[in-house]
């Protein structure tokens, strides 16, 4: 439930603090007086957008901020999922700043509009005037049959069910749609395949065909080069591996007479063994070099095939043109084997849709068991409601498969006797549609673990007994709730355990909207001025402590 609520600097408030208490609350006060700004700041804490423009003062930022008691409620675990400090004692802030931007923290943690307003769908329900057309919403009409019918687990099973059922049937139309095209191009994606194929490409390693290329490519200028190389190392006296020779004895022989050639010595055998090893080196490899005419034309067809398919493919890489081989080998398969493709997954489609039949039958009857007892209970809360006549029907037709299941429902209403139901939406008045509401709120509140229900002006269109009657169910409500409601109706203000009053009051710097709990003695002055205006009688107080007694 909420306890507090601050508003900032936002619209016409200037600071206003409220406290507010369990059971049933009660806000009057005059047309504009500014009860909408207050409801409009409590929206902003439950996850609505903000309008930068209700900034009062444009200098400075726009705060609202709620204190909930979290203790009766399961929410630990959203806390937990959102990386959120969880506190039985929760703040939520939202902050408008100057700069047009806006800010949302819970328990002082920044956090996005979207968690917001998942955790205020859990605290608190605003039900307004323009909200009356709720009723006729799909969301709506399935809300109230499933939360009577518990059956939230079994529309979470149909909801799985119907998404793979449509996942199934999406994944027949794509495969029917890919086997089509690759009918018409077959014969050419199995020439472009087998083209690939035939190269064995994950065989092929392109640098080493290179290397290989370029080598057989340059046999004589190779072997020329490595006689050269050859010559000069290894000529009798002139021979760089002679001259080493001779170079290491003599520094051999300056060790032996002083130890300062030793180093020197010693590296000069090491470049001696060096190059005998290099000279060794050099002259496999002469012998291994030779020319292979065959070998070399087969790595020219080789490699012009490669750069000859790239092209062609608009390969850039071996990898991209073994990527672009796997490819059409898909849609080759794809066609020698569619009969058995098809009907797997024709066969995953009739399964899916089996289950997802099984569990919208199983929905449709759990929900056909308890529509008459609900529709029941509508009713009797409407002859409360001074509706004796009124007739309040469910109806159920079969549909095409949707998030619900395989039908749709139709809320019927009558107010008169003799006159057959017809569409809510259609023959309900404002009045009638108002008493229609609270009935379905005041049921699914029975059935719901709401902390928080607001009904703005619901009684709108309603006087007299009725109105009594409604405070009635209101005050009913609050005793498994916190219920505050917005009215104008004297007999509903006065079912109320706490009593607000919002009026505007003149300053220096304008207009200001205000808000304040009333004592006992005010609350019959507010209600004796709702019941015969400003101007006070004896009858209006009379009639509103009888009201309040």
């Amino acid at each position: 439930m909420i306890k507090s609520l601050s508003i900032k600097n936002y619209a016409l408030i200037d600071h206003l603090a409220v406290d507010f208490g369990a059971g049933f609350t009660v806000i009057t006060g005059e047309t504009g007086a500014g009860k909408s700004i207050v409801l409009g700041a409590l929206g902003l804490l439950l996850g609505q957008r903000a309008d930068l423009d209700s900034i009062k003062d444009k200098g400075t930022k726009s705060i609202i901020e709620g204190h909930f008691d979290l203790s009766q409620f399961r929410l630990k675990e959203f806390f937990q999922e959102h990386d959120l400090d969880f506190d039985v004692h929760t703040i939520i802030r939202r902050e408008l700043l100057p700069s047009g931007k806006s800010r949302a923290f819970i328990n002082d943690t920044p956090v996005n509009l979207s968690i917001l307003s998942i955790l205020g769908q859990h605290l608190i329900d605003i039900h307004s005037q323009g909200q009356q057309l709720e009723v006729n919403t799909t969301a709506f009409k399935f809300n109230l049959v499933d939360l009577i019918a518990n059956n939230q687990k079994l529309l979470e099973e149909y909801r799985t069910a119907f998404e793979q059922y449509k996942q199934a049937e999406k994944n027949l139309a794509v495969l029917k749609e890919a086997q089509a095209s690759a009918n018409k191009e077959f014969d050419y994606n199995k020439f472009l395949w087998n083209e690939l194929h035939e190269l064995q490409l994950d065989k092929l390693d392109e640098a080493a065909i290179d290397e290989e290329y370029e080598t057989l490519s340059n046999v004589e200028r190779i072997q020329d080069l490595l006689a050269e190389v050859m010559q000069q190392l290894s000529a009798e006296q002139v021979g760089a591996s002679e001259q080493l020779a001779q170079a290491n004895q003599q520094l051999v022989q300056l060790a032996r007479i002083s130890p300062l050639f030793q180093e020197l010595s010693e590296r000069m055998q090491s470049l001696h063994i060096e190059l005998t090893d290099l000279e060794s080196q050099l002259f496999e490899q002469q012998e291994q070099i030779e020319s292979d005419p065959d070998r070399l034309a087969s790595l020219e067809e080789l490699t012009r095939n490669l750069y000859d398919l790239k092209r062609k493919h608009a390969a850039s890489s071996l990898a991209e043109l073994i990527a672009k081989r796997d490819a059409l080998e898909k849609l080759v398969i794809m066609v020698e084997d569619q009969s058995e493709q098809l009907l797997a997954a024709e066969g995953e489609l009739k399964q899916a849709q089996q289950q997802m039949e099984s569990l919208a039958k199983a929905l449709g009857s759990a929900r056909a068991a308890v529509i008459p007892q609900l529709c029941e209970t509508i009713n009797a809360q409407l002859r409360m409601l001074e509706l004796p006549a009124a007739q309040f029907v469910i109806q159920q037709n079969t549909s095409e498969a949707n998030v619900y299941g395989q039908e749709s429902l139709e809320f019927l209403f009558s107010a008169n006797k003799g006159v057959l139901p017809g569409p809510l939406q259609k023959v309900a008045s404002g009045g009638e549609l108002s008493r229609v509401m609270l009935a379905l709120k005041a049921l699914m509140a029975q059935h719901t673990n709401l902390a928080t229900l607001i009904f703005d002006e619901i009684d709108t269109g309603v006087s007299g007994e009725v109105a009594n009657r409604i405070g009635d169910i209101m005050k009913q409500m609050s005793r498994s709730m916190q219920l505050i409601s917005i009215t104008h109706l004297p007999q509903v203000a006065a079912k109320g355990n706490h009593h607000f009053k919002v009026f505007k009051e003149d300053t220096s710097q304008g207009a200001a909207t205000r808000m304040r709990a009333l004592s006992s003695e005010e609350r019959v002055v507010e209600i004796a001025q709702m019941l015969g205006g400003q101007q006070l009688s004896e009858t209006a107080l009379n009639h509103a402590k009888e009201l309040l007694n």
